[in-house]
């Protein structure tokens, strides 16, 4: 059965698409089968899947709002060779259109039941603000992925962050854990940088995943080519750490 996780922080620009797009192309680049929901109406999970998000007629918006199912929204990535519930504008008023519904925040929940035994994984792209799309993640995950950048900034975010998974875990959904955070755009001449990921440690343990990626150019360039940076060119720096952020992910999973 899958194993659903949100990719989120609620500071934008840290790398959540970036990890989402290339975690799931590592996952099955090891053999495990992925989905990959974008729950940011900007969609850029979904072109960073090759995927043409002007031409959708069907979107997670759809899903949401009871106009669609699963199957009739998910497709497959021509590039990750992972499937996609993929998002477009449409889904910035899917929120409004949401209020009146009953249990809105497990939407995406209940939608998700019937596929669960068809994936390992599921990871879900949240936006980088505490909405009710936000919301439905984080009632439909088993836990949370946290990427961050090692700056004073991010340490701030984090602290917001891990208040409101505390609030949904006491209200909402009791299942939801911290599952780890994420160093991501790491640069190791840094010293400031050098000194908040050994906060991070010291402070969060061995919440801390071992893998760090790197600021990586060819992570930058491969959602101008529709396509995950491990795919893109799998021997870049960027790529060989989310490939190890994948092997650790699965030995992770297997512990909890």
């Amino acid at each position: 059965m899958a194993r659903i996780f949100c990719v989120a922080n609620q500071k934008g620009g840290v790398g959540k698409t970036t990890t989402c797009v290339n975690l799931a192309a590592a996952l099955v680049a090891r053999k495990q089968r992925v989905l990959l929901i974008d729950l940011d109406p900007q969609g850029n999970a979904t072109g960073g899947s090759g995927i043409d998000k002007r031409t959708l007629t069907r979107s997670v918006y759809h899903l949401l709002v009871g106009l669609a199912d699963l199957a009739a929204v998910r497709v497959s990535s021509p590039t990750g060779k992972y499937d996609v519930l993929p998002a477009n504008r449409d889904l910035a008023g899917a929120e409004v259109e949401m209020v009146g519904i009953e249990a809105r925040e497990h939407r995406l929940k209940v939608a998700l039941a019937s596929v669960r035994e068809d994936y390992d994984f599921v990871l879900i792209d949240c936006p980088p603000s505490l909405s009710l799309l936000t919301l439905n993640g984080l009632c439909a995950a088993d836990g949370v992925i946290i990427p961050m950048q090692c700056e004073y900034y991010a340490l701030e975010g984090l602290s917001d962050l891990v208040n409101t998974i505390k609030k949904v875990h006491a209200n909402l959904n009791r299942d939801l854990k911290i599952i780890g955070l994420l160093r991501v755009m790491f640069d190791p001449r840094m010293t400031l940088q050098q000194q908040v990921s050994a906060q991070l440690e010291s402070h969060f343990g061995d919440k801390v995943f071992k893998a760090v990626v790197p600021r990586n150019v060819r992570l930058a360039e491969a959602p101008s080519h529709g396509m995950p940076g491990v795919v893109y060119d799998r021997t870049a720096k960027g790529a060989v750490a989310y490939l190890d952020f994948a092997k650790e992910m699965i030995k992770r999973v297997q512990t909890l």
